[in-house]
């Protein structure tokens, strides 16, 4: 059901070179926050994209709900660097109530808050990929596709230079001593 999008990275041969002369730490560090910009200019690309295809005549707004999230549980599991770009209260399901066993607890309603700044767009995965009886208006697929060049060489700019301002500090902190 979803596309599988591929890239390679070239010309990156000077970032590999220099991440041998900087600490795991400040490699982290730097990393996280190219990546971090890296989301953030997909995120942008994604809500230009949700903008166009919003409904004016209703309150809702998905672009007001796109967000970019650190993926912690990527980053435990297998130590790699990650963000998430979605949709606030996307994983709201009216029709999924869940029980706990014996009954003591009741039901509970899964995600999805009015109180989100472009109101409840649970139904944000529905325009993305479409139903039974709705045609798909994707808009975040698309906008990561033409989006994936840029970001890439947002990333390698701005880990390069963390990586640069880290060296410059570690022989700064050697030179001191």
């Amino acid at each position: 059901m979803a596309d599988t999008v591929e890239f390679q990275l070239q010309g990156i041969d000077s970032l590999v070179s220099k991440l041998g002369a900087v600490s795991y730490d400040l490699k982290r560090k730097g990393g996280r926050a190219a990546l971090r910009k890296a989301a953030a200019l997909i995120s942008e690309k994604v809500k230009e994209s949700a903008r166009r295809i919003n409904d004016p005549d209703t309150s809702e707004d998905i672009s007001k709900n796109i967000t970019v999230r650190w993926n912690g549980k990527l980053f435990k599991s297998s130590g790699d660097l990650g963000f998430r770009v979605g949709v606030l209260g996307g994983a709201k399901q009216y029709n999924n109530m869940h029980t706990r066993k014996g009954g003591r607890r009741g039901t509970y309603e899964v995600g999805g808050s009015h109180d989100n700044p472009g109101g409840d767009t649970f139904y944000w995965r529905f325009v993305e990929f479409g139903t039974s009886r709705v045609a798909a208006r994707p808009f975040m697929r698309p906008a990561l596709a033409q989006s994936i060049a840029e970001a890439t060489d947002t990333f390698i700019t701005e880990y390069e230079k963390a990586i640069d301002r880290a060296i410059k500090r570690a022989a700064k902190s050697a030179g001191s001593s």
